[in-house]
Parts: structure tokens; sequence; C-alpha cells
């Protein structure tokens, strides 16, 4: 599967000048970070052909409204509005899926009551037609000023992918048409952000919430759309210098520990409807593809004397991969590139489960710095551009990096 992600800095209520933004940005396809400067040039979008792209949370409104009033003026209905006809229009024009997250407004059948509102994410497929709207389930504080709760049963849909064919070669021999390929359905997750994270941050930070929905409904594909904030200030992501926030990162992974920790239920893989060039096709390995699409930038605070929302960026997408150990000298293909990801614990064994016989990794096949706009892009039947390791657990604690970073 081809996944993309945009990652860029919206301003705050510009929605015409986002928009351009991200058109520009998904046609240039090369990282720009804030500063101006360029971090090597990609390719555009088109060029990319991805079955899915991924906006961030509330991306063409920006994220940092802090009440009702305050972000009135840019609700839009599902599937109606400047984010659905943008998500709309792109889609068709790239034979793609696309999720995109907006502000949500749902109005009552009883003229008495008074309209709900949602953060939301709203997924439209290759034709244009909406055929999924999940609504944030774990809100932030800055989300608890306007919206509401949504549903964690919305969580879960499986998609349908239809294989891409390759482009007309020059001897002029006709390719497959869309109708003439089957269909596969992929078990895809959602969430937004906060979702990850304890809800309310009152539940035990080993709760997982989240992880443990993915687990126990076996998604093999993960969507996440994000204004994910960081402590770090201005100068300290200047000084990364285009690379990505690994305190973020690292925090991330872990809320994922069940994944790690537990045997994968699902059957399958996104990618075993096709081959995988240099990639593991065994039945004994299990995969599930993680896309964290987050935003950069900052946004002025409403109160002036606060500094202003700052955002991590570190877009990735990875995979969590089980394969059963054959014996005790073998490993995966990429097992000379891998390396201990620093934070990140290898865990106890899943319930009947026998100690030996699951090797857990982290793929990796994009991860953007935490000051770059610009495309996050995989194609999931390639070798990763990096693969970690777990590092053991000693003294039986697990580092969680549950202090490291704040969520949106």
């Amino acid at each position: 599967m081809r996944i993309a992600t945009l990652q860029f800095a919206p301003k705050l209520g510009d929605v015409t000048g986002n928009i351009k933004r991200a058109n520009d940005l998904l046609k240039r396809g090369k990282h720009i970070s804030l500063d101006g400067q360029s971090h090597g040039i990609g390719i555009g979008i088109e060029y990319l052909r991805p079955d899915i792209l991924v906006l961030p949370e509330l991306a063409l409104t920006g994220y940092n409204f802090p009440s009702k009033e305050a972000i009135k003026p840019y609700l839009e209905p599902a599937g109606s509005g400047p984010s659905a006809a943008w998500a709309r229009d792109t889609a068709k024009r790239l034979r793609c899926k696309v999720c995109i997250g907006y502000p949500e407004i749902e109005h009552s059948t009883d003229e008495t009551e008074s309209p709900k509102y949602y953060n939301s994410l709203l997924v439209v497929d290759e034709l244009g037609t909406v055929i999924h709207n999940y609504r944030k389930s774990f809100l932030y504080y800055t989300d608890e000023t306007w919206a509401t709760e949504g549903s964690v049963d919305l969580g879960f849909r499986k998609l349908a992918f239809t294989p891409r064919t390759e482009p007309e070669t020059k001897s002029g021999s006709a390719t497959k048409s869309m109708a003439d390929l089957s269909q596969h359905e992929v078990p895809t997750a959602f969430g937004i952000c906060m979702d990850i994270n304890p809800y309310k941050f009152e539940a035990p930070y080993t709760a997982y919430e989240f992880a443990n929905r993915v687990l126990d409904s076996g998604s093999q594909l993960v969507i996440l759309s994000m204004a994910w904030l960081t402590l770090m200030g201005k100068e300290d992501i200047t000084a990364l210098n285009g690379k990505p926030d690994m305190d973020t990162f690292s925090y991330w992974l872990n809320r994922f520990m069940p994944l790690l920790e537990k045997k994968m239920r699902h059957a399958g893989d996104i990618d075993s409807h096709t081959e995988r060039h240099g990639a593991s096709t065994d039945a004994a390995t299990k995969r599930t593809v993680i896309i964290f699409a987050n935003r950069a930038g900052e946004e002025p605070a409403a109160d002036d004397t606060k500094p202003p929302a700052r955002y991590a960026g570190t877009s990735a997408v990875i995979a969590v991969t089980q394969r059963a150990r054959l014996g005790s000298g073998s490993g995966s293909g990429s097992e000379s590139g891998s390396r201990v990801l620093d934070g990140i614990d290898g865990g106890e064994k899943g319930e009947g489960e026998k100690e030996g016989t699951m090797e857990t990794k982290i793929a990796c096949w994009d991860l953007l710095g935490a000051g770059e706009e610009g495309i996050c892009f995989a194609d999931t039947t390639a070798d990763p551009k990096m693969v970690f390791g777990l590092r053991k657990r000693g003294g039986g604690e697990e580092s969680s990096g549950e202090d490291s970073e704040a969520s949106g």
C-alpha cells in the first residue's frame, strides 16, 4: 500500500490560505522547514500515487480555538463545507482515499435542542464519496471548550482498496481497468491525537484504551490525525535542523505497547493481495501499519500572557511487525539494519505465549522533522528505511516516557 500524509503549519482561521498552502506542498512534494531552508527535493503527490492521503487534525482551520464562539464560523456539517469539498476534489484527482480532520456541526431534528460540535475526521473514497466520519472520543482540554465526545464505536471500519495498475507501457499495451481488479478489505482503526492517551489523563497510564481496541479489532491499519503539541521552544525545534522529535516519537510508540507485548490476532496483511518487494511474505509474519499524521508550526494562545501553542511535527508511517521465531539463529531480513529505540522496552509476553516464540520489531518507512512541512510517504511493499529493535526491560519496570509530551 502507498501511504502519504501532509505535514504542514496551517494558520488559525485562514481556511483559504491553508488550502492554497496544502495544494502547493502536495504539488511540489518536498520538505521545507519553517525557517525557509530546503531539506531535499522530492516528487509531487501525483507521481507518488498514494492509495490513501491523511491530513492533520483540524487541517484547514487550525486547532487552537479557545471557545465555541471562536470556532463557530468554521464548523461544517459532515460531508459539506470547505474541508469536505477539498477532500472530494483531491480524492478524485489523485484517485485515492483522503482523510481530513475538521470541526463538525450536527444539527438536531428537534429544533429546541442546540446543535452539537465535534472534532472529526472525514474519510472520502476515490470517487469523492464520504464513506466514514469519526468523532474524537478522548478530548484534550482545548477541545473541551467547544466539542462533544464522540463514540469509540465509530473508531473501526473495513476500508476497501483496489490494487493499482501500472501506467501504460511505451509499447502502448493496455492495463486492466479498475473494474477488472478485485478489491481487498483492510480492517482499519481511526483516532484523533488525544485518543491514544489515557482518558482525560485520569485512567491509568497502562490502560492503553486505544491500543487495546486496535488489538481486539484485529486492525491491520491505524490512521491517526493529529495536532500533537510539544513542550519544546521555538529555538529547540530550530536546533533540531529538520530532525524529528524523538521524545515524541518514542512516546507515541509507547502508547501502542499492547501491540509490542501481545500476539496480534488478525490474519492477513494490508499487502497480502500483492507481492512485497524485498519484504517477508511468510504467513508467520503479521503487521499493523500505523500512520501518525501530525502538523507543525505554532498558533497564538488565546491569552497574550501565555506562550503560543507549538506542535511537534514528526509525522511517520511505521509498522509493528511480529514474526514467529524459527530458531535461535533466525531473524528478520532487515536485522542487519536494525537498532534499539531508546525509551521503548520489550514487554511481557501475551497470555498463553511461550518465551522466545515471537520476534517483534518496529519498521519505519518515513519520519519527518519536528519543524518540517511536506509529504511523509511510505510504500509498505518496500523495505523500510529503519527497523527498530526493542530494548529488554530491566528491573521489571517499563520506560514509558509518560511525561515526555503533551497532546492535542
